[in-house]
């Protein structure tokens, strides 16, 4: 069971970030040192708004429990003042950490950096390395589609990076992907409007090494990314993508090697790598090699 990069690996990883041919991918695992977990919300809601159903930790159905008995944005707004909330308690030097990855990740030379969170921690860290980010987020309903985008062509460097929020950001509640319904209406949207994600954004699918963080074995937000990158990964000119995988729950060495199996499976013929590993240590270590891969070239 690989708990950690081989050498190959992390050497070409640093060379393709060296290029600016990698594009990091960041789930829930990458915040949850400042956002609470899905499991976590799900179940303050479920016994805030009186749940039924045993599986009180799945954000998703919860989520869609309270919308459809309350309101319809009752849980995104709910969501994005929680989020704001917790934002306001984050200080500048965050980011200052060794092993934060946001901080980690925008001393790199990147020009986009895709994120399922609805927060802005990753635009925050941009500028905190005195980079001028651009946030956007996906237009994948029609409340939020008449939207204008800030930079219709987008041409991001690594000095004006491009984060680009594939299910909404907290600050527009109407972007959020976030009930079943919402998963589901946005894979329709994906699969019927091939221009509905910017060229950019496809060519930062298809034209680099993907860097997942932060996502788990039974992450809705993972099993829908991937669907949504199947037919972008195959076209990718066989480019190796990696991805740190988070173990739910307490697994046993045995649970551990059935899982593997499962995800080899699951993403068989595309190239991805797969590692158990906490998204702490993985920046501790990506930074350190980063700094100890410049010094050397």
């Amino acid at each position: 069971m690989p708990d950690k990069l081989e050498e190959d690996d992390w050497n070409l990883l640093l060379e393709r970030i060296k290029d600016g041919n990698c594009t990091p991918f960041l789930g829930a695992g990458a915040c949850s040192q400042k956002i609470p977990v899905g499991s976590q919300i799900a179940s303050e809601w479920a016994k805030e708004y009186d749940y039924p159903m045993k599986d009180s930790d799945d954000l998703i159905r919860v989520a869609q429990f309270v919308a459809v008995m309350r309101d319809p944005m009752k849980p995104k707004e709910e969501m994005c003042k929680k989020i704001n909330e917790l934002l306001k308690e984050v200080p500048q030097k965050y980011f200052e950490t060794s092993d934060e990855l946001h901080g980690v990740l925008a001393n790199l030379p990147l020009p986009v950096y895709i994120t399922t969170n609805y927060d802005d921690l990753m635009v925050r860290a941009l500028e905190s390395r005195g980079k001028a980010p651009i946030q956007e987020y996906c237009r994948w309903n029609k409340c939020i589609k008449k939207h204008k985008r800030k930079s219709p062509d987008f041409d991001p460097t690594p000095e004006k990076p491009l984060v680009f929020h594939l299910h909404g950001i907290y600050k527009e509640p109407k972007s959020l992907v976030l009930t079943e319904d919402d998963y589901l209406d946005f894979l329709i949207a994906i699969s019927k409007e091939q221009n509905l994600l910017p060229p950019r954004i496809q060519e930062a699918f298809t034209g680099a090494s993907l860097l997942f963080l932060g996502y788990s074995i039974a992450d809705w937000d993972f099993r829908v990314l991937f669907r949504i990158l199947a037919e972008y990964i195959e076209i990718s000119l066989g480019r190796k993508h990696i991805s740190v995988q988070l173990v739910t729950g307490d697994l046993s060495e045995a649970q551990k090697e059935k899982a593997q199996k499962y995800l080899d499976h699951y993403f068989a013929k595309l190239d991805i790598q797969i590692y158990w590993h906490d998204c702490c240590k993985f920046a501790s270590e990506l930074r350190t090699r980063w700094e100890a891969f410049n010094r050397g070239t």
